[in-house]
């Protein structure tokens, strides 16, 4: 069992000047318990219910629990704002956390946290939830600790003091005004000229491809797609009846001669493409491939559609068909769950005058509005002082954690499929199958039961691959326990 994270009686002593007893809290992760939300939660209650905590105890602050124990800001307001839920803790604005009552019925006991699946697929929950107590190598989401916490704990707060008088309605259809008059000075200073009026905000980028399909397509028709890509694009195209065809993406970028031979014997409707830091390979297009590209879609008569969500972690310079194009024939869909959280489920689509008020409709009849609480949020973090710092220091963890990362692949027998330019992830495999029987997805079941969730590549293509590889996070993949685990079912 891996060491616990503990809190001293000193280090956690209350601001009163009482005692705090030790708390053990095992890696969520690596152990059997749970996540460290479920752990802290179970652990509190169990203090009410053996009177270790009695009416009227203070809580350590946030900032002080997190401290002591080692983990995220994050962790601790989530488990104290189910405390209070639970009827446990209540909370004094100014003055913190108290311990509410010292009964404890069964039915206020936490449940039990989510069992780990023993089988994987590209919408599998755990992959996405962060309940799964498996070190969560595919994944796509970051640690939160990552992130600027005190910027996106000070911006939620703020958000909560929305006006009395914006109570009344659902907000606005093209999202908060303010966030978007913002993003349309940013994006014209750094990319092309856009108007707010331009700009639609949604509920994260798949809210924005599933708009985009709505509106643009019907069964039947056919869309490209990188191939490898992203795999939950693969199955919202088919949900909605469309056929997706997929156009090969390497270390080398797009085949370019096989999108014009598609292009010409399928007639698409429009094209799904990662212009910088593709997910999953992480590499980025030329200016050159970009123009090509733009080229083949006037020729060919269809919409690009920029997956344009990792910009943000790339240097300035990288090709932006938004850019060359002036959104005549490109539609630009932007996100902030990689900079700030995937909580926030805050997205965009910017698009041309003509063609914005038909992507608003389709969202007002599929939903109506977002959440103007979420959207005020994403507004106040990205206008705070410390948000473009925050930005250049997740860059250059990444960068670290993918030099780390293809270190313990290669140690582990790996090799990478393309060498990365930024951003999240690393795509690595084998080039010979540990076994015959074997292939990504049995090897992917396999590391469930040793504790590790993987993205293995057919997730991400539509063709078979000649190789076993797996989508790797770089938060995450300079573990041990992975390595250990590839080592166990090498070739």
């Amino acid at each position: 069992m891996d060491e616990a994270v503990t809190a001293s009686e000193q280090g956690c002593a209350q601001d009163d000047g009482g005692g705090w007893p030790v708390l053990s809290i095992e890696r969520a992760g690596k152990g059997s318990l749970g996540s460290l939300v479920d752990q802290i939660v179970s652990a509190i209650t169990g203090m009410v219910a053996r009177r270790e905590l009695r009416i009227g105890t203070k809580m350590p602050s946030v900032r002080q629990f997190a401290k002591c124990n080692g983990v995220s800001t994050f962790t601790v307001v989530e488990s104290y704002d189910r405390l209070v839920t639970l009827g446990l803790l209540s909370s004094r604005r100014g003055s913190g956390y108290f311990v509410a009552r010292q009964d404890v019925p069964a039915t206020l006991l936490p449940q039990p946290h989510h069992p780990t699946p023993l089988h994987i697929d590209a919408l599998t929950p755990e992959l996405y939830s962060g309940v799964s107590e498996a070190l969560p190598v595919g994944a796509g989401w970051l640690p939160p600790e990552w992130y600027g916490e005190d910027t996106i704990l000070d911006a939620v707060r703020h958000a909560m003091r929305i006006p009395a008088n914006r109570l009344r309605g659902y907000g606005h259809p093209l999202g908060f005004p303010t966030l978007r008059q913002h993003m349309a000075a940013v994006l014209t200073e750094e990319l092309y000229p856009v108007e707010p009026e331009q700009i639609l905000l949604t509920h994260g980028a798949t809210h924005a491809f599933d708009l985009v399909l709505r509106t643009l397509t019907k069964p039947g028709d056919t869309v490209l797609v990188e191939d490898p890509g992203y795999s939950n694009l693969l199955s919202l195209i088919r949900h909605h009846g469309c056929i997706p065809v997929g156009i090969p993406r390497d270390a080398h970028g797009l085949d370019m001669a096989a999108l014009a031979e598609q292009a010409r014997a399928h007639s698409p409707k429009l094209m799904f493409v990662n212009t910088v830091l593709q997910n999953p390979l992480g590499t980025s297009l030329t200016h050159a491939q970009a123009h090509r590209l733009l080229a083949l879609a006037e020729q060919f008569d269809f919409w690009l559609v920029e997956d344009d969500i990792y910009r943000e972690l790339t240097p300035r310079g990288e090709a932006s068909l938004a850019a060359m194009d002036g959104l005549r024939r490109v539609i630009r869909v932007g996100s902030f769950s990689k900079t700030l959280s995937p909580v926030l489920r805050v997205g965009s689509i910017c698009a041309s005058s003509s063609l914005l008020p038909e992507l608003l409709r389709v969202k007002m009849l599929a939903g109506l509005t977002t959440s103007e609480i979420n959207e005020r949020a994403v507004f106040h973090a990205i206008t705070a002082r410390p948000y473009r710092r925050m930005v250049e220091k997740l860059a250059g963890q990444l960068e670290e954690g993918r030099r780390r990362s293809m270190e313990n692949l290669a140690a582990a027998g790996l090799q990478p499929l393309a060498q990365p330019r930024g951003g999240m992830f690393v795509s690595a495999g084998w080039e010979t199958p540990p076994s015959p029987a074997m292939n990504g997805r049995t090897v992917a079941d396999l590391a469930l039961k040793a504790g590790i969730l993987l993205s293995p590549g057919e997730f991400f293509m539509l063709r078979p691959s000649a190789s076993i590889w797996f989508r790797f996070n770089a938060a995450y993949s300079d573990s041990p326990q992975l390595r250990q685990f590839l080592q166990s079912v090498r070739p």
